[in-house]
């Protein structure tokens, strides 16, 4: 795996799912996290954002800032039905702008068991020396 070059893949795991990402940046591994949990339980090959969200989330570690990103992912699917293509995540003071490029999720083939939680257990983000690595448990 070359993590000079952004991705994610999911990982089996016991009755949940495991969600693992590299990118050259902090911001970037946020956004293939997202990217991953997306791709884990919809088909977003044949559609396109229809609207973009924006929101500034904050978090005391690193570690914090990726749960706050996936649990506004979550919240997002469950309240509006919506999931996001894309995201884009800009540094601010401690915590990030997020601009997520969303879809109907509804209108979507679903291949996969839904996210309904983001696990604190055996959660990880730390750069190396490559880049930055995170991996993360959704509770389906």
């Amino acid at each position: 795996m070359d993590e000079t070059e952004p991705g994610h893949r999911t990982v089996p795991h016991t009755a949940d799912l495991r969600v693992e990402a590299w990118a050259p940046t902090r911001e970037g591994c946020i956004a293939q996290a997202v990217l991953g949990t997306v791709d884990s339980f919809l088909d977003t090959s044949s559609v396109h954002p229809e609207r973009s969200r924006r929101c500034r989330l904050t978090g005391h570690s690193d570690e914090d800032l990726l749960v706050a990103v996936l649990d506004e992912v979550v919240y997002l699917l469950d309240t509006t039905g919506e999931a996001p293509l894309d995201v884009e995540l800009e540094p601010d003071d401690g915590g990030v702008d997020v601009r997520f490029a969303m879809c109907d999720a509804t209108a979507l083939p679903q291949t996969g068991a839904v996210p309904k939680a983001v696990s604190l257990h055996e959660l990880y983000f730390a750069p190396g020396p490559g880049g930055w690595r995170c991996s993360v448990t959704l509770d389906v």
